[in-house]
């Protein structure tokens, strides 16, 4: 049968073309430009003139790159954020996946809990920010509590113990977003599974590792992937917590340093570059997890 034009352009299927054209037009306008002129930017002289103003932004090769992996703070940033994914990934993952096991059980006020998980993801990160600052400064409850084992310097001051901190802020934060992942995923483990493991003498324990974790198994890979990316973009809580990264960079994410280096110090030749370096790392950390991770799906 002979294409016309119209099909030519539109496929086999017009309406479903016309449905995607429109998130298409988004993702360029909103993803992939600003990511292509970020490389533009990158390795050119370029800074902000006035409207209308000719300037010359000349082509500098590497030398932006080269500025960037010669400053102590931009490295100790990715440092920050390998050591946030460290903590972050693995304590989303056993969180996630043991509290939505707990929550499509047979338990009371399930649905009293599951609203609980999910209002931290919801509710503002400033005003959260400002319960966990009284619940960690020095004078907070938490050191109230611990009495001579609180740590001194305190938590959200320590060089040591910033960056955890905020890892583990962001873990509670985001959990009840990760819960709802895997109680969709949960929904399709079929009951069959668990009843046959019973007869078998497998025990709770035994049938939540060779029924439960095989079968979320593509949830995870989602979760582990999702949460990568999002701690690989860590702004707002160590630009809150910490005052902008403090103590003394401790807890600076590269996005912050991005935002300091190009908004506040006029540099965006130099931001463009952590940003290509950050694009670059999240990519392959992305394809190795997806390596292991998510292995058995295929």
């Amino acid at each position: 049968m002979k294409r016309g034009p119209l099909t030519r352009v539109l496929g086999e299927h017009p309406v479903g073309t016309a449905f995607v054209t429109p998130y298409v037009v988004f993702i360029a306008a909103v993803f992939a430009y600003p990511l292509v002129f970020a490389v533009y930017m990158s390795f050119h002289d370029y800074f902000f003139a006035a409207p209308g103003a000719i300037v010359d932004r000349p082509f500098v090769g590497f030398a932006n790159y080269a500025t960037v992996l010669s400053d102590p703070a931009v490295r100790r940033a990715f440092g920050n954020v390998l050591i946030f994914l460290v903590i972050n990934v693995p304590l989303t993952v056993v969180l996630s996946l043991g509290l939505s096991t707990a929550l499509n059980s047979a338990i009371r006020w399930r649905t009293f809990f599951r609203v609980s998980y999910y209002v931290p993801y919801v509710t503002a990160s400033v005003a959260v920010v400002g319960v966990w600052l009284f619940l960690f400064n020095s004078n907070g409850l938490v050191n109230s509590v611990l009495g001579p084992l609180a740590p001194d310097p305190s938590w959200l001051v320590n060089s040591h113990l910033a960056m955890p901190t905020v890892a583990i802020f962001v873990t509670w934060k985001q959990l009840g977003f990760f819960i709802l992942l895997y109680l969709a995923a949960l929904q399709n483990v079929s009951a069959d599974l668990y009843e046959a493991a019973s007869m078998d003498g497998a025990s709770r324990w035994k049938s939540f590792l060779n029924v439960t974790v095989p079968g979320v198994r593509p949830a995870t890979t989602l979760v582990v992937l999702l949460a990568t990316v999002t701690g690989a973009n860590l702004f707002t809580e160590p630009y809150l917590l910490t005052g902008g990264g403090g103590p003394d960079g401790a807890s600076a994410s590269p996005v912050l340093i991005m935002y300091q280096r190009g908004i506040e110090q006029g540099n965006p030749d130099v931001a463009s570059a952590i940003g290509v370096l950050l694009v670059i790392g999240v990519l392959i950390l992305a394809l190795v997890e997806r390596r292991f991770v998510g292995r058995e799906d295929r």
